[in-house]
């Protein structure tokens, strides 16, 4: 069985319209291009063809993954969510080698640290997961070939 997909509605939403997308005005724009394409005369010698059909093969891969990542979702549900521990969904404000953080936590679909989402399989979100308010840990990161500790102190959980 394929592993389940942690996203929030909102990302599922996202997916689900590029799909929409991509079936729809996407093939339609391909096959005009093949009949284009094919307009040209001699398909064995025609880059514009083969150009098109790679176009079309890249597009049915996006495809393929899309509808595969949106039938192994499992969404989020804010509503059931604890803040008593730290769990996929949650925000979490904490102290990062003594600096105030906030993140949510979320699927790695979702992953997006510049707008403070980690991912529940990066390494400070694997070690927050399961934590309450008040615990004190540290974390190591690897980042290529160096190696560091960072010390968290989680200051509270959020749904």
């Amino acid at each position: 069985m394929a592993e389940k997909i942690l996203l929030t509605a909102e990302s599922k939403a996202e997916l689900e319209k590029r799909l929409e997308e991509l079936k729809g005005k996407g093939r339609a724009e391909i096959a005009a291009k093949l009949e284009e394409a094919r307009s040209f005369g001699d398909l064995s010698e025609n880059a514009e063809y083969d150009l098109a059909r790679d176009e079309q093969a890249k597009m049915e891969r996006e495809i393929s993954d899309l509808e595969n990542r949106l039938h192994n979702a499992e969404i989020i549900q804010s509503e059931n969510m604890s803040t008593e521990t730290i769990g996929v969904g949650n925000t979490v404000v904490f102290k990062l080698n003594g600096k105030d953080e906030r993140y949510q936590i979320v699927g790695s679909q979702d992953s997006d640290p510049v707008n403070n989402k980690i991912s529940n399989e990066s390494p400070i979100g694997k070690a927050l997961l399961g934590r309450k308010k008040g615990d004190k840990f540290d974390v190591r990161i690897k980042t290529g070939k160096l190696e560091s500790v960072k010390k968290i102190e989680i200051i509270g959980i959020e749904a």
